[in-house]
């Protein structure tokens, strides 16, 4: 069955649905489908899919999962050198607040 989706509600309501609501926070999803609709606007949903492809994760969390030294780093720089780590190596979809980046994982 393909359903058309129109807004970010509904795109919510799909990851709800298959029992995914937890694995983006609210606002990481409105980022998720803003992304999707700019990339690729009659892409077919594949919630499974986007969960594998596609993670929310802390700056502290990405540091440690791939090993981007932050020592002497504080606030913005640490935001930027992340970032930068990030634009290097996959694509960014957004940022949630000043701490969590939602992007593709490598």
């Amino acid at each position: 069955m393909n359903i058309t989706i129109e807004n970010a509600s509904q795109f919510r309501e799909q990851f709800q649905r298959a029992g995914r609501k937890d694995q983006f926070s609210y606002e990481a999803l409105g980022l998720l489908f803003d992304y999707f609709e700019e990339l690729a606007p009659d892409m077919a949903l594949d919630v499974i899919a986007v969960c594998c492809e596609y993670a929310e994760s802390s700056i502290s969390e990405l540091a440690e999962s791939y090993d981007i030294d932050l020592d002497g780093l504080e606030g913005e720089a640490r935001i930027e050198a992340v970032v930068e780590y990030l634009d290097n190596h996959t694509s960014i979809v957004g940022m949630v607040n000043d701490e969590t980046i939602v992007y593709a994982q490598f």
